[in-house]
């Protein structure tokens, strides 16, 4: 069974664009509309593909990667030029500890989604993620500026996190407004009256 933590994981990477914690408040209130890729495919073929997806993502949610990768595997398999099985799948292989697989299969979904819309934003979201965890800061700053300019806020922070400056400008303030916050140690004012 998962544990809070566990979902709030795998809530960042099956939904990168969300900050820690949930859903961006502008887009609760959002109908999620179909993607104009999406209206090029047999709908039928869409709706089985689009469940397999979405139950590929609740096991992994619930911490059956094995059962999601079947899933996800089935709905690559029913619309294979469809970019968001893949974007979810890479996921799975990366729960799984197979990154060479997850990286692949994000190469394929930006190929697909030919790096623009929700998609593509997801797909850089997740690979700047692996490759910064893999120690490739350049590579991981490429795909989060091309995901902050697809609009992920995500990538935005990521972004200033590893500017040097911002971290340091960062680390001041918050000396700063710790120093502000708690009281200091020292002679009371009523002291020093007292004693002239």
């Amino acid at each position: 069974m998962a544990t809070a933590n566990d979902r709030a994981v795998l809530r960042s990477l099956f939904h990168p664009n969300a900050p820690f914690g949930g859903i961006l408040a502008e887009e609760e209130g959002e109908p999620q509309s179909v993607p104009e890729e999406e209206g090029a495919f047999d709908p039928q073929l869409l709706e089985q593909a689009t469940a397999l997806e979405a139950q590929g993502v609740a096991a992994a949610e619930a911490g059956d990667v094995d059962g999601a990768l079947r899933r996800l595997d089935r709905a690559v398999q029913l619309l294979p030029e469809r970019a968001s099985a893949y974007n979810n799948r890479a996921q799975a292989f990366r729960l799984q500890g197979d990154v060479a697989s997850a990286l692949k299969d994000l190469d394929v979904a930006l190929q697909l989604s030919k790096g623009a819309g929700r998609v593509a934003c997801q797909g850089f979201v997740q690979r700047g993620l692996i490759q910064r965890l893999q120690g490739h800061p350049e590579e991981a700053r490429r795909d989060f500026e091309q995901a902050a300019r697809l609009g992920s806020h995500f990538a935005r922070q990521q972004l200033v996190l590893m500017n040097p400056y911002a971290a340091l400008c960062n680390q001041m303030l918050a000396q700063v407004l710790k120093e502000l916050s708690s009281p200091r140690e020292g002679p009371r004012p009523e002291a020093s009256l007292g004693e002239e």
